[in-house]
């Protein structure tokens, strides 16, 4: 079976059927032990321009680790990983405390996780948690304009003006974008072809103020498998082409999951090393790769 085909069945398996738990106070059933690391980032040494795997060894390992992601604040990060067998994703959680990153959650996965941009909600597909004094609350519906059977949606990401943008794997890998306009949720619409071109499109990243779209994709121009492509908000509020984000970023390999720091300095995403052996890794580079891409195509 084709391998990025193997590893969204399991990915939308785990989805659709693990339970999520309430501040997860249950027994750890990831088998790792993680050192203490110290300073910013999770006590890494920051990327240049060039892609570098994040945390070789300790969270970037031989085998599946995706889907890397860093509070607003910078003092929590979450990644998903799953035990070898049986293939059942969890998200494990580390807080810096006293300049230390400790792991201090772990819960089944339902629904690729990403924080708001005020971090006070972790986005789950079509379900969400707030924050809860030092926890989170119980997973909850975003109700039936997102929460619909005709709907596979993976991951869903949000703008600081509430705007939705997220992927649908039942309607043949299409991404959807909701706006908010006089407080009222708009019901999503497909994305135009600027996005939704090639296949397996998916996986979207809004920045908080809108300035741009990240998503990956594979398109016969790419580097051979599926690629990162950004697209830039022009000023008449439409999106700009889609621009391959280049061999800084993508490789003949399976890159996807894209998110920025909120401080704007790094993007994390995914990786696949050896995807028949279900080895995938977390990456970062110096998110001036951005700014780099806005003044080379003019946006």
């Amino acid at each position: 079976m084709n391998s990025i085909l193997r590893i969204t069945k399991m990915l939308l398996s785990a989805s659709l059927f693990s339970t999520l738990t309430v501040f997860a106070q249950e027994s750890s059933s990831i088998d790792r032990d993680f050192p203490l690391l110290e300073g910013p980032y999770m006590g890494q040494e920051p990327p240049g321009m060039i892609a570098e795997p994040f945390s070789p060894g300790i969270i970037s390992t031989d085998g599946w680790e995706v889907e890397g992601v860093f509070a607003p604040d910078l003092r929590e990060f979450y990644f998903t990983t799953s035990p070898d067998e049986p293939f059942r994703p969890m998200v494990i959680g580390f807080r810096m405390e006293n300049n230390v990153w400790k792991k201090y959650i772990e819960f089944r996965r339902r629904g690729e996780v990403n924080l708001s941009p005020d971090g006070s909600r972790m986005h789950m597909a079509e379900g969400y948690k707030d924050r809860v004094g030092d926890g989170w609350s119980e997973r909850k519906s975003l109700g039936p304009m997102f929460d619909r059977e005709d709907w596979g949606i993976m991951r869903l990401t949000a703008s600081a003006e509430g705007t939705y943008v997220f992927d649908d794997y039942k309607s043949k890998d299409v991404i959807r974008i909701s706006y908010i306009e006089n407080g009222i949720r708009q019901a999503p619409k497909r994305m135009g072809p600027i996005v939704n071109t090639g296949k397996f499109t998916a996986h979207p990243f809004i920045a908080p103020d809108e300035s741009y779209l990240i998503w990956d994709s594979k398109r016969e121009e790419g580097f051979g498998d599926s690629d990162l492509y950004i697209s830039f908000k022009q000023t008449d509020g439409t999106w700009g082409p889609a621009i391959n984000m280049g061999t800084q970023v993508n490789t003949d390999k399976w890159e996807a999951y894209a998110s920025v720091t909120s401080d704007g300095k790094y993007m994390l995403f995914n990786r696949g090393i050896d995807t028949e052996n279900d080895n995938i890794d977390i990456y970062w580079v110096d998110a001036q790769i951005i700014e780099q891409l806005r003044t080379e195509n003019n946006q």
